[in-house]
């Protein structure tokens, strides 16, 4: 068993960064992908980004490629999703996701077992 707890989300203004960090509870964390989701209100969840737990290659939507960076770090259990650039349009709530020993589909919200509850991520124009 899993949990996630994301932090780092706010209010900021177009062309601002900001850090989302997501903290795991529970063993094996270097065993999980993880990755990072959003919904804007009345969409969708969409796919971000993505780290393999193996080898540590990670995947970007189109609309955040070059923009955003995820990485993470197993000696603090924590994945983070650096954004730059912001756009009104990454206006959303953002999910940490992770899933053990997923190696394909990472960009389908289904392949993941486990999810945090979200963080608001509002980018004003």
């Amino acid at each position: 068993q899993v949990v996630l707890v994301e932090s780092g989300g706010g209010l900021v203004q177009a062309g601002d960064s900001l850090r989302l960090s997501c903290a795991a509870s529970g063993r094996s964390f270097s065993s999980y992908t993880m990755a990072w989701f959003r919904q804007a209100p009345g969409k969708e969840r969409e796919f971000v980004a993505a780290i393999t737990w193996i080898g540590g290659n990670a995947y970007y939507a189109d609309s955040v490629k070059g923009r955003f960076t995820i990485s993470r770090d197993n000696a603090k259990n924590s994945v983070y999703l650096q954004m730059n650039s912001l756009k009104p349009e990454d206006t959303a709530a953002y999910y940490c996701a992770g899933d053990r020993y997923r190696n394909s589909g990472l960009m389908v919200v289904a392949s993941y077992d486990y999810w945090g509850q979200g963080t608001q991520v509002t980018v004003s124009s």
